[in-house]
């Protein structure tokens, strides 16, 4: 135990753990253990609770129990390092969009994040833009906030929510926002990110004449957009200042980027006389590279193997364009703004060099309430008390643990909901579904004890008795609008 104490105090401090007594100390033979290897036996608790104990530390509970990522958590007081941590939110990126997930897109940046990490292959988003941010922000779902779909901001009460960074800064790390926002009635300084880059919408990337397009705002101060100047480059440059200045500190990063939104409009790199198909492949192609020159940026800082990168969309494929974005040649069941798998099923790529099992993806079930559980697991972030939390951490899985997945996920929006296992779907109308063809199809059924299981689950949630139900379907039932495709 002396010596595993002894390997836990020097953790970190470079890619291989190279201490750990493997036989009797009379032998004193030692052998190479890299960090994920640690971790995981920090993680498998046989020896951790003893271990904790012996040092003073506490264990601490998550909001879906105790945790092994609570352990790490006392650890890091005696010098285990916390990741940095990025979260990439693409816009309107659903299964279909990215090679990894079997698209015909070319994404070889994310595609060797994927190869590199980490893929679950059953995560959900809402089938909406700012209820999704929301649940991924508050780690709650839409019924409790009140933000059921992109109208009723108000609704997300500051004195009532918490967001991530409110949460990752008490343990230390400083934050930024760098995108789009579309959540709650404050900006992301309101809600605790102690820095931020703001566009001000979906297509105003190029100084034009749109009022809207002229400008942008850092840190809450306005600047102007120069003249042939692409803004999806200027958040770059932004998020590679905030990584320079913050390299010696733990950092949270919630990286909403710009593409790919409509209105779809022309790259740095897209030819004279485009289509509406090939300007679409070029944003695609754009916010993949986008994402290999972040990747550039950490290693060229050290940074790398120190930051957990996870990349996900906040819903799936817009209907305009999900006949282009097929997985393995088949059309998805739906797309954005349909309680369908097409969409809210997304690609969730997690990469945490030396920590995340290479190339293996997981059929474990995963919604955006989730992250918020997982971030504060691994950061060692207390949650506040007195606030319902949904998500289950899945700390353990990146990893390399089993975990203790959840049995079920649930999407919303508006007055419409429904709760899916891996074999059934149930909605707010008791219809079950047979997913067993899912995302492609899914069948009507008849299956009691399914069915029994699920309204069990809805029963304990109870969407429909939520306060702020009637607040958050008043922008639902008007007809619907371009600006409803935010």
């Amino acid at each position: 135990m002396a010596a595993i104490e002894k390997t836990a105090r020097r953790a970190m401090e470079s890619d291989r753990i190279t201490s750990v007594m493997t036989t009797t100390p009379s032998q004193q033979t030692r052998a190479p253990l890299h960090r994920r290897d640690f971790l995981k036996l920090v993680g498998a608790g046989a020896l951790l609770f003893p271990m904790v104990a012996s040092l003073g530390l506490p264990v601490s509970q998550s909001s879906a129990g105790k945790s092994a990522g609570s352990a790490v958590q006392g650890l890091e007081k005696v010098g285990v390092q916390k990741p940095n941590i990025i979260l990439i939110l693409a816009d309107d990126v659903g299964l279909g969009n990215l090679g990894c997930t079997g698209g015909p897109f070319k994404t070889p940046h994310l595609d060797a994040l994927a190869a590199g990490g980490l893929r679950f292959s059953t995560c959900y988003a809402m089938p909406q833009c700012s209820p999704s941010r929301c649940v991924v922000l508050t780690g709650r779902y839409p019924f409790r906030t009140g933000l059921l779909g992109n109208h009723g901001y108000e609704s997300v009460d500051p004195k009532r929510e918490v967001m991530i960074p409110g949460v990752m800064k008490k343990a230390g790390y400083v934050t930024a926002s760098v995108g789009k926002w579309h959540v709650g009635p404050l900006g992301p300084g309101g809600w605790g990110f102690d820095e931020h880059f703001l566009f001000p919408g979906s297509g105003l990337y190029w100084r034009d004449k749109k009022p809207q397009s002229k400008y942008y705002h850092v840190n809450g101060q306005q600047h102007d957009l120069p003249e042939g100047q692409y803004l999806p480059d200027l958040m770059h440059e932004f998020l590679a200042g905030f990584l320079a200045k913050h390299k010696e500190q733990p950092f949270f990063i919630y990286y909403p980027m710009a593409h790919i939104h409509g209105t779809i409009v022309r790259t740095p790199e897209s030819k004279p006389g485009a289509d509406e198909k090939q300007l679409y492949t070029d944003n695609l192609e754009y916010m993949d590279k986008l994402v290999g020159k972040l990747m550039a940026e950490l290693d060229r800082l050290g940074l790398r193997e120190k930051t957990l990168v996870l990349f996900s969309g906040d819903n799936g494929t817009s209907g305009g364009y999900s006949k282009m974005a097929t997985v393995n040649g088949r059309l998805l069941n739906g797309h954005k703004l349909k309680l369908l798998e097409g969409g809210s099923r997304v690609p969730l790529l997690c990469n945490w060099p030396g920590v995340t099992p290479a190339g293996k993806t997981l059929n474990d079930l995963v919604d955006f309430s989730d992250f918020l559980a997982t971030f504060a697991d691994l950061g060692g972030a207390p949650l506040p008390a007195g606030v319902k939390f949904d998500g289950h951490s899945f700390a353990p899985q990146l990893r390399g643990e089993k975990g203790t997945p959840r049995d079920w996920i649930f999407v919303q929006l508006g007055g419409k909901w429904y709760v899916r296992d891996q074999g059934f779907k149930l909605n707010e109308s008791g219809e079950l579904f047979d997913m067993s063809e899912a995302p492609f199809a899914e069948k009507p059924a008849t299956n009691a004890a399914a069915k029994a299981k699920l309204q069990a689950v809805l029963a304990q949630l109870n969407p429909a008795a939520s306060a702020h139900d009637k607040a958050g379907d008043t922008g639902q039932k008007r007809k619907a609008s371009a600006g409803d495709e935010e």
